[in-house]
């Protein structure tokens, strides 16, 4: 019973440490106010609060989308859900290769404040990141 506790204690502790749902009265007027400026029209709206920046998860026209603010209103990056044959073709060959049998879950399109692309492809509990040309760049482990 013990063990069971300090594993829940630490499962706790662990996921505050990532992105927690906010209600949006939480969210400072200057980052609501530069997420609507770019985003006029969308209504329906899940935000986060990510280590001090704000996420914001919203669709339009069946997109998936997710934008990142810092807690001045500046945007950081937004990502867009993208077709999986919509990822360049390196990153489905690199996924082939060395994650042979896994499945790409998700796939979006990333523009950070720079007009950097990068790609994520989501297999089995992981984001893959991959730059403009495909190649490989990082993994990341999913919070969810």
């Amino acid at each position: 019973m013990k063990k069971l506790t300090v594993m829940f204690v630490a499962m706790v502790i662990v996921s505050f440490g990532y992105a927690q749902k906010i209600a949006e009265k939480e969210v400072p007027a200057a980052v609501k106010s530069a997420f609507q400026k770019q985003f006029p029209n969308v209504t329906d709206v899940d935000w986060e609060k990510e280590k001090g920046n704000y996420e914001v998860e919203f669709e339009i026209k069946e997109t998936e989308y997710s934008v990142l603010l810092d807690a001045s209103g500046t945007i950081i990056e937004t990502e867009m859900e993208i077709n999986v044959d919509a990822l360049p073709s390196n990153v489905r060959d690199y996924i082939s290769k060395n994650h042979a049998g896994q499945k790409i879950k998700e796939a979006a399109k990333i523009s950070d404040t720079k007009g950097t692309i990068t790609y994520e492809a989501e297999i089995k509990g992981k984001d893959l990141i991959f730059d403009s040309n495909g190649n490989f760049v990082k993994e990341v482990s999913n919070k969810d």
